[in-house]
């Protein structure tokens, strides 16, 4: 019942507007107005008559397409807007965390080369009190008034020991000749090793003066002490002629 009247209505609605722009029209003829106000309301009436029409005339079924259109419409925009936001948010996490890795990469390479630092310090530290314990713990040498380069030799192999001897065996060559009593008139250094002055071996023992052995043992921590070994002694002194 309700339908057959909205049919009605939509008619009687239509009916009328068409018969209200020809009566429009009609006495538009009849009285023959020309002013141009009124020819102009007159369309109006006839355009408004018209989109009526129009309107009323559109099925329930494509009003709902309509609609339909326009919620997909919004609801893509909203899905693509979603994912922005997603992508953006993931990108930014993605920065922080590298950023986190980096910071933990850099942490963790510093502390492995601080620990290879503190472990080679032990090291030589281990290796000069080794060198110091081995020339101190060696049997003392017969005391005699005078000694061949051969026999001073055999010492310092003894006391040196055969891996460090040869670099040990290149400064005193140099410096002495192996020459026990050798002295530099002009700066004072005193034997094998020039020490400089030789009182300074005295630490090693206080025959420093005739016992050639006294002053390996005192050459020996000098140039572990100074450089960690002979051979590091060696090399030096190979790039500045002294040591």
């Amino acid at each position: 019942m309700l339908e057959g009247n909205r049919v009605t209505a939509r008619i009687s609605v239509r009916g009328f507007a068409v018969a209200s722009a020809t009566a429009v029209t009609t006495v538009g003829a009849v009285v023959g107005v020309a002013a141009g106000a009124d020819q102009g309301q007159a369309s109006d009436v006839e355009a408004t008559a018209a989109q009526a029409t129009l309107l009323e005339d559109i099925p329930a079924g494509s009003q709902a397409q309509v609609q339909t259109a326009s919620l997909t419409q919004q609801a893509e925009h909203a899905s693509a807007a979603a994912q922005a936001k997603a992508k953006k948010s993931a990108e930014e996490a993605a920065r922080k965390q590298a950023a986190k890795d980096a910071a933990a990469k850099k942490e963790k390479a510093e502390k492995e080369a601080a620990a290879k630092a503190a472990a080679k310090k032990a090291k030589e530290r281990d290796k000069i009190k080794s060198a110091s314990s081995r020339s101190e713990d060696r049997p003392d040498f017969t005391q005699k008034s005078s000694y061949t380069t051969a026999e001073i030799q055999s010492m310092a192999k003894q006391i040196v020991g055969a891996d460090q001897y040869q670099c040990f065996s290149e400064i005193v060559s140099r410096e002495s000749g192996w020459n026990y009593r050798a002295t530099n008139a002009s700066s004072g250094a005193y034997g094998l090793v020039q020490a400089l002055p030789g009182s300074k071996m005295a630490s090693a023992g206080a025959d420093w003066r005739t016992n050639p052995a006294t002053q390996i043992k005192w050459g020996l921590n000098y140039m572990n002490g100074k450089y960690n070994s002979p051979c590091g002694a060696w090399q030096f002194w190979q790039a500045n002629h002294w040591y």
